[in-house]
């Protein structure tokens, strides 16, 4: 019976520490906020992704206890920001290097680049703490300077697919758009069957990719998330190094949960596809679709029930047709003084959220207590914070975690 490899696996991400370690006799492994790898030969070095600016230096002093040889190319599995950063920094430190990209990568960067300040507010529920931690590591162990996150243009756009032959070393570059970005490339060692897969399926391994992101993303298509497992796992690796955490080894087990990741992805767009036809709304079908056990993934990045809306919406848009004010610019919060006040005020309000909460509802409960709160009752807040620990008690996911944990530290602050 298949034990889910998710359940083995962390699924944070986290800043690149002063540490690193092989995972194969040439192959030296610096995890990051995506992980980095040094691919070491007899003619130089290759670099698989260059982590953020500010984790460049700390990357750079891992790979050199265990090589010191030049680098002569950079591989970029994807165009965020923590795969490109320090591309710069590595071409001051190693000229003539060779930076290699999917043909896609300028145009993803572009986008990126044009809701950078959006997506920096955006993400900092998730991510202030872990910088704020990662500087005052990098200030004990003495660096204090870093350099300027990168925009890199490429030398090399690969569009399809590209050989390489390095210090004898056998490589293919394969252009696979995939669960993150549409600019996704995997690294292939045909000798050593190991495949460099980047975030292809998502950040974890193992789980349900986020098909949109709470931080506000375009939408991933399900069905070309799921074609780049099946690109992967008709490769047959033995070992899979991914864009976060430690290697995935043995052809079987790589191949068991490759099926069921395929098998997941198709489920839930299957059964969206149905349900949609079949006229159902989106909140029924969020609750509705659950995994059989047989092809259970963790949920720990993405989630099914977010997968559905983001199913529904990439394909039939923002208007759920459940009211004509969804298709003006008058959002409901506009009335909700006007409900308080016919509420006599927030008390009835806040007493039935309290009712909601102990009767195990507290997504109920946030509904009325949203409209509590345009009144700023310190009632509503305690009692909106008490839900917001209800749900965090059964939270598995990184970002909804980070979410209520950021929300619960605002209503109580």
């Amino acid at each position: 019976m298949r034990e889910p490899i998710y359940k083995q696996r962390p699924v944070e991400p986290n800043p690149a520490d002063f540490k690193a370690h092989k995972v194969h006799d040439f192959i030296v492994l610096c995890e990051a906020f995506s992980n980095n790898y040094l691919i070491m030969t007899a003619q130089g070095n290759i670099q698989i992704n260059a982590g953020m600016a500010i984790e460049a230096p700390i990357i750079r002093q891992n790979f050199a206890a265990f090589s010191t040889q030049p680098t002569s190319h950079v591989i970029l599995t994807q165009g965020h920001v923590d795969h490109v950063g320090g591309v710069a920094y590595l071409r001051e430190q190693h000229p003539g290097l060779t930076v290699i990209a999917q043909a896609g990568n300028p145009e993803h960067q572009a986008y990126d680049g044009r809701l950078a300040s959006f997506r920096a507010s955006r993400s900092a529920f998730a991510f202030t703490q872990k910088f704020a931690a990662a500087f005052d590591n990098y200030a004990r162990h003495g660096v204090t300077e870093f350099p300027t996150q990168d925009v890199p243009t490429p030398d090399v756009l690969v569009e399809d697919n590209l050989r390489l032959s390095v210090g004898g070393l056998a490589l293919e570059v394969i252009a696979v758009p995939g669960a993150e970005t549409n600019d996704s490339l995997i690294v292939w060692l045909p000798e050593q069957r190991i495949c460099f897969t980047g975030n292809l399926f998502g950040c974890p391994f193992g789980h349900f990719p986020n098909l949109v992101t709470i931080r506000g993303d375009r939408y991933r298509d399900a069905l070309t998330v799921a074609a780049a497992v099946e690109r992967v796992r008709d490769l047959k690796p033995q070992m899979i190094l991914y864009g976060h955490h430690g290697p995935v080894e043995g052809a079987e087990l790589i191949e068991r949960e490759l099926d069921a990741l395929h098998g997941a992805i198709h489920y839930v767009h299957d059964a969206t596809v149905r349900g949609m036809n079949d006229g159902a709304d989106v909140y029924t079908l969020m609750r509705e679709i659950q995994l059989p056990p047989e092809l259970e993934v963790g949920q720990g990045y993405g989630k099914v029930s977010w997968g559905v809306r983001a199913i529904w919406e990439n394909y039939a848009g923002w208007f759920h047709h459940r009211s004509t004010t969804e298709l003006y610019s008058v959002p409901f919060t506009s009335v909700h003084p006007d409900l308080l006040e016919l509420a006599g005020g927030s008390t009835a309000l806040v007493q039935r959220a309290r009712e909601k909460l102990a009767a195990g509802q507290p997504e109920q409960a946030l509904h009325l207590l949203d409209i509590a709160l345009s009144g700023d009752d310190p009632a509503a807040r305690a009692v909106a914070a008490q839900a917001h620990r209800a749900l965090l008690q059964h939270s598995e996911n990184f970002w909804l975690s980070a979410w209520l944990e950021q929300q619960i530290a605002t209503l109580e602050s």
